[in-house]
C-alpha cells in the first residue's frame, strides 16, 4: 500500500463519515467509516448516471479517481437504509 492508496482510503473514511453525521447515525470507528465511504461511492455513482449528472468533486490519487460528492450522498443514503431496518423495535405492552 503506497501513501496514496493510503490517502485514497482516508478520503473514503471522511466521505463515509460525513455520511453518517447527515443521517445522525454512527456505525462504527474508521475502519467502518472507510467501507461505508467506498460503498457510498458506488451508491452515489450509481445514483449519478442514473439521473444524468456530473461529479462536482473527484480526488484524483495514483491514477484512480475517487467521487467525493458521490461518496458522501451514497453513504448517506447507505446508512439511512440500514438503519431504518436495524432499528431496535421495543413493544411495550400498557
Amino acid at each position: 500500500m503506497t501513501i496514496l492508496d493510503f490517502l485514497l482510503v482516508v478520503v473514503a473514511a471522511v466521505c463515509g463519515a460525513l455520511g453518517q453525521m447527515i443521517v445522525g447515525v454512527s456505525m462504527g470507528g474508521c475502519v467502518t467509516s472507510a467501507i461505508v465511504g467506498f460503498l457510498g461511492a458506488l451508491i452515489g455513482m450509481w445514483i449519478g448516471r442514473t439521473l444524468g449528472l456530473p461529479e462536482p468533486l473527484a480526488v484524483h490519487t495514483g491514477g484512480q479517481t475517487f467521487p467525493v460528492v458521490w461518496s458522501v450522498i451514497g453513504s448517506a443514503v447507505l446508512v439511512a437504509v440500514l438503519s431504518f431496518f436495524a432499528r431496535r423495535r421495543v413493544w411495550r405492552d400498557d
